[in-house]
């Protein structure tokens, strides 16, 4: 997983060639109107997203439920 920005220009993602493999899905985060401007991340919370992104692909997670029945206790 990575975490990518890119410009529309008439229409489509500009994106540097070999962004992605042809045939790709992608996730896109689009702000609902003109005014607002979305985000942007610092370098020291991209690195803090990758990360998380990486233990829950190797199954570091709590489930849940599980979480919200220890947050009544």
């Amino acid at each position: 997983m990575k975490v990518f920005s890119a410009k529309v220009i008439d229409g489509k993602l500009d994106m540097p060639e070999g962004s992605f493999q042809e045939g790709a899905t992608v996730t896109l985060l689009v702000p609902e109107d003109e005014e607002e401007e979305g985000f942007r991340l610092s370098p020291e919370d991209q690195a803090l997203l990758l990360e998380s992104i990486a233990e829950a692909d190797r199954g570091e997670v709590v489930d849940g439920w599980q979480l919200l029945a220890e947050l009544e206790d």
